[in-house]
């Protein structure tokens, strides 16, 4: 997934509409950087919660309820809207949290629902935070934590890829490098040679059953015990 435009409206700490365009930034890595404060947080905050409908962050990371700047004025909706490119393909997703806001008549606060919207290549428009969820996790193949942990190195957060166990790495590569047709066909391979195996047993167990029970008259001539030898080892 690249990311080509990021707008960012009465969000965290942006109180107004901010834009980023990463597209004038070049090809490859980018390096986001700035003082204490400046707002770093928030640009991986709001890239992952445009994708996934939650901020950056792992355990005891930043809440939904807590994503409108407080800063905005109350006609300014908060929202983040990102345009990326993922398999050559581009999309653009808008989403919003629940949040309070200030009513624009008379006192007190009213709330705004989530919701969430996803233009398609193709044009079509996918709508609902449930929907949109699906789609992205298919397009992008990953979970919002794997995402978090492969794409977007948040103040040491990659950390926790690094750290995690031989099972979880092996389930996270497993999506990014979309391997899983290679442990299937492993399975297959080992169900078959086990088969095989059990076949080949059946098949000996009954020789030796057939061979046990052939019984040679008493008055039989048998061979002298060299030729004998040399027809078993022929």
């Amino acid at each position: 997934m690249k990311p080509k435009l990021l707008t960012m409206s009465a969000f965290g700490s942006y109180g107004g509409v901010t834009q980023i365009d990463f597209e004038r930034a070049g090809t490859g890595l980018f390096l986001i950087t700035g003082d204490t404060g400046a707002g770093k947080t928030t640009i991986f905050d709001a890239i992952a919660f445009a994708l996934f409908g939650k901020p950056s962050g792992g355990k005891g990371g930043r809440d939904v309820s807590m994503l409108r700047s407080k800063y905005a004025s109350p006609e300014t909706p908060t929202e983040v809207e990102l345009t990326f490119s993922n398999g050559g393909k581009t999309y653009k997703i808008k989403r919003n949290p629940t949040y309070e806001r200030t009513k624009l008549r008379g006192t007190g606060t009213t709330e705004k629902k989530a919701d969430a919207e996803l233009l398609m290549p193709d044009g079509k428009i996918i709508t609902g935070t449930k929907d949109v969820d699906e789609k992205i996790r298919n397009i992008l193949g990953v979970d919002k934590d794997q995402f978090c942990q492969i794409a977007m190195i948040a103040q040491g957060e990659f950390r926790e890829l690094l750290l995690a166990d031989t099972e979880t790495r092996r389930k996270i590569f497993q999506k990014i490098f979309n391997t899983n047709l290679y442990s299937l066909f492993q399975k297959e391979v080992k169900e078959d040679f086990s088969a095989i195996g059990r076949e080949l047993k059946e098949a000996e167990n009954s020789f030796k059953q057939y061979a046990a029970g052939i019984v040679l008259p008493e008055d039989t001539e048998l061979p002298p015990e060299n030729e004998l030898s040399g027809f078993l080892a022929g």
